[in-house]
């Protein structure tokens, strides 16, 4: 594993950006630890759930702990996209991308509903 990273699940497009991380990871670098789970602050006793819940936390192999879009770029880059994200890691456009992200991190149901239709997943998963 290269990369824990614990997310929401009852966020639509959160769990639809994993699963397609996840279908590109042949390699098995990255692990998905849903901060939903019934023992999520037993089993990760180290991360602040309510604040994991308000920006992306990630782990790397070495214990370092990441978040917000640093998380995001490795993610991407551990399954060998990080082309796709590398803009937002810029020093120019880091400050920008960052504010946005949090933008959405904290709106992310009501945007969620907005592009996809779906709103926040009760099940503990989004339906496919």
């Amino acid at each position: 594993m290269k990369l824990r990273i614990f997310y929401d699940s009852l966020c639509p497009l959160c769990s639809a950006e994993m699963e397609h991380i996840k279908a590109l990871d042949t390699d098995g670098n990255i692990e998905l630890q849903d901060l939903n789970q019934a023992d999520f602050e037993r089993n990760f006793p180290y991360i602040d759930l309510a604040y994991a819940n308000k920006i992306l936390h990630g782990e790397r192999a070495d214990g370092t702990i990441i978040k917000g879009l640093d998380v995001t770029y490795e993610a991407w880059a551990a399954v060998g996209k990080e082309r796709w994200v590398a803009l937002l890691r810029c020093p120019l456009v880091k400050p920008a991308a960052d504010l946005g992200y949090r933008f959405f991190a904290k709106h992310r149901y009501r945007i969620s509903y907005l592009l996809t239709g779906k709103q926040r997943c009760e099940s503990g998963t989004c339906p496919r």
